[in-house]
């Protein structure tokens, strides 16, 4: 297991300070201002994030989501988000990629992708998949959106190529290597966002599966990971 430096977390107060961290247009700011508004909005009537966490969504919801940006391999062209919810992270994802293919991110690093990305949301709620298409409405953004399960999703995966896997606390380690695994092709990387547990799922993991794995320390929580995976394979497979 390798495991990155851990770095300085950063609390992102607002909009001001996710274009300034983050590199982006003002126009992608005033998506992520409209999702915003949207997600204030439909919380009212459907569970989409922890309620206490909408005061501070800038940080624990699209910070959180954005930071798996400059992680996305230079040349990725397909990203499939597995559970998506709210959105978090694949739809904050495709917005930072519309960003990037209209060359709104003066000043971004050299090493962040810069590439066409197609985002997949994967959503089994209905109500939660009526939101997604809302907010991808309002923001004329580009997603796909499958409302089903990752289950059904992943038979038709023979006639997908995924670059990009994307998750955010849908499941431990072992039961996510499980539904993602046919996604994996040999070149796909896996970006989970997990929290302080990661150590022993990794474990768990790692009794079922063989895998590579880099863990980058998260940018808005000390005790959490970004799992980075590659090369998937179950150890029945010999």
């Amino acid at each position: 297991m390798m495991e990155s430096t851990v770095g300085v977390v950063q609390h992102i107060s607002g909009a001001e300070a996710f274009a300034r961290h983050f590199a982006v247009s003002r126009e992608t700011v005033q998506r992520l201002e409209t999702y915003a508004a949207l997600l204030a909005q439909w919380q009212q009537t459907i569970n989409l994030v922890a309620p206490g966490t909408l005061a501070d969504i800038w940080s624990r919801h699209f910070a959180d989501s954005a930071q798996l940006f400059r992680l996305i391999p230079h040349g990725a062209r397909r990203l499939v988000d597995l559970g998506s919810g709210a959105g978090f992270p694949g739809l904050v994802l495709a917005i930072m990629a519309g960003d990037d293919q209209r060359g709104g991110r003066e000043g971004a690093s050299s090493t962040a992708p810069s590439h066409g990305l197609r985002v997949t949301l994967v959503e089994s709620d209905q109500r939660k998949a009526a939101f997604l298409r809302e907010v991808s409405r309002k923001l004329g953004i580009a997603v796909d959106i499958e409302l089903a399960r990752i289950e059904i999703i992943s038979t038709r995966v023979n006639v997908e190529r995924f670059d990009v896997i994307t998750s955010r606390a849908l499941a431990p380690l072992p039961r996510l290597l499980e539904m993602s695994r046919p996604f994996f092709e040999s070149a796909t990387v896996a970006l989970f966002l997990k929290g302080r547990d990661v150590e022993s799922e990794v474990e768990d993991a790692r009794k079922l599966w063989s895998f590579s794995l880099e863990l980058v320390p998260s940018m808005t929580n000390a005790e959490a990971r970004v799992a980075v995976i590659r090369d998937v394979r179950s150890n029945r497979e010999g």
